[in-house]
């Protein structure tokens, strides 16, 4: 009888860890909802109803090094700029991906995979960008953001338009004085 014992508590134990184990990774939570609502109302260019998702105290840090990150109301004023060259602008949420991982330190983090599309209004041109974007909650909020994709190919969209454009200037100005 001890030994019956002995077994269904180990046996519990055993099942007790599988079960605490298997909650650090998941693709359903209530963190992940509250990203993809942040990650929605970015694409839909809702650049300050995404604040309400951030702690106060939140750092951003998209395509730049840790020690230069911004607040959330310099990176809402920074998307509000940016969207101004695009004459169409939206993340692809029904291919996205997304989970949530618990880390070794106890920290929760919302893990982004998908793609932004933007068509440049100086070149007419539709840019489609692979996203990752991973987010630490404390207390269902956002205190620190991490973003990562490649913008070069609409960098060099935006300087060849430029460079045409002041090319093209002396040529605008000759023909105004004639």
């Amino acid at each position: 009888m001890k030994n019956l014992q002995k077994l269904l508590l180990i046996t519990a134990a055993f099942a007790f860890t599988l079960t605490a184990c298997s909650k650090r990774y998941t693709q359903h939570s209530t963190e992940i909802d509250a990203f993809k609502k942040v990650v929605t109302l970015f694409g839909d260019q809702k650049f300050d109803e995404m604040a309400a998702f951030y702690a106060d105290s939140a750092k951003i840090a998209n395509n730049v090094p840790k020690k230069r990150s911004v607040t959330i109301a310099q990176r809402i004023a920074q998307n509000k700029e940016d969207s101004t060259f695009f004459s169409t602008w939206k993340i692809d949420t029904k291919e996205g991906e997304y989970e949530m991982v618990e880390t070794d330190k106890g920290e929760t983090w919302v893990n982004y995979w998908g793609q932004w599309q933007g068509t440049l209004k100086s070149n007419n041109k539709l840019y489609v960008v692979p996203v990752c974007i991973t987010a630490k909650f404390i207390d269902g909020k956002i205190v620190r953001e991490f973003g990562y994709w490649d913008d070069s190919k609409i960098a060099l969209g935006l300087q060849k338009t430029e460079a045409v454009s002041s090319i093209d200037a002396p040529d605008q100005l000759k023909m105004a004085t004639k």
